[in-house]
């Protein structure tokens, strides 16, 4: 009874984490720590690491909040009955972003608030109404095929771009173009099966999206091509660059990714998109980390 207990607690913190949004806004920092090692950069803590902690988590909290503001009946929804049962905390957690947010743009180069500015704003629109039409609000998202083309540009820009500017080092562009297309196929690749999810709902509200467009399957088999095309490019990368331990860490991540992408099992876990999906991104991140960490012990202690 004590170790079910115990589980029921560890399970609860998990959805709890999941559902704040404290759990995908940790995975871009984590996807941020990464770039620092990939650019040959000593990874630390910077305060652009609590500027993207925070602009995730307000994002992301923003867009659950205009959704249940501007239609009524999601809140009944399985999506957001968090929110529903706990509505208290949901705002608490809102406030907490802005002032998290607020406080860590002072703390930021301005080079660095120069860099996000525009992909904040491309961000800001995709959950903010933009104007009212004949069928109601309209929304960057809502144009045809562009979502999830737009999450991996703000994924991969923002995780990239901010340690490259921070960075004193000089960078060759060469090096920066190719992390920032290998994590776009990365993040397409996850995001692909949400639409895969959303297909009934897509339907209904006429929103056009690639499982619409080539079916459920073809989509799948999608994801994996851009998996499959994100592993050629990181070892043809890292070879280059002489950075072996970065291509065990993003082989691992490659196959971990395509495992969930393809297991029917996994796929019908509650936790499956949010948690296993979403977790790929936070996992990449603490790869690298640790394949780091061993190359400097052995590099000590050889």
């Amino acid at each position: 009874k004590q170790n079910q207990s115990k589980c029921f607690c560890k399970l609860k913190l998990i959805k709890l984490l999941i559902n704040s949004n404290i759990y995908i806004s940790l995975a871009a920092v984590a996807l941020t720590v990464s770039t620092q090692i990939q650019l040959g950069l000593k990874p630390q803590w910077h305060p652009y690491l609590f500027l993207i902690f925070f602009a995730t988590l307000f994002e992301y909290n923003l867009h659950r909040l205009i959704t249940i503001l501007t239609h009524s009946e999601a809140i009944n929804s399985e999506k957001h009955s968090w929110v529903k049962k706990n509505s208290i905390w949901f705002y608490v957690l809102v406030i907490c972003s802005i002032i998290g947010f607020l406080i860590s743009v002072f703390q930021a180069k301005v080079s660095v608030l120069l860099t996000l500015a525009p992909i904040a704003g491309l961000t800001l629109f995709y959950s903010t109404p933009i104007t009212k039409t004949a069928n109601g609000i309209f929304r960057l998202r809502q144009i045809p095929y562009l979502k999830i083309f737009l999450i991996a540009f703000v994924w991969s820009t923002i995780t990239i771009l901010l340690p490259v500017i921070h960075s004193e080092n000089k960078i060759e562009d060469w090096r920066v173009t190719t992390m920032i297309i290998e994590r776009f196929l990365f993040v397409l690749a996850i995001t692909i099966p949400f639409d895969i999810r959303d297909v009934e709902d897509d339907s209904k509200t006429e929103l056009k999206t690639i499982p619409l467009k080539i079916g459920k399957n073809k989509s799948l088999k999608l994801s994996i091509v851009l998996m499959t095309l994100f592993l050629i490019l990181t070892i043809i990368h890292y070879t280059i660059a002489s950075q072996s331990f970065l291509i065990i860490a993003y082989v691992i991540s490659f196959l971990t990714t395509l495992f969930f992408l393809i297991s029917k099992k996994i796929q019908n876990l509650t936790l499956y998109y949010y948690g296993f999906l979403d977790g790929t991104m936070f996992l990449q991140g603490i790869l690298v980390l640790l394949f780091y960490i061993i190359k400097q012990n052995f590099n000590q202690y050889a």
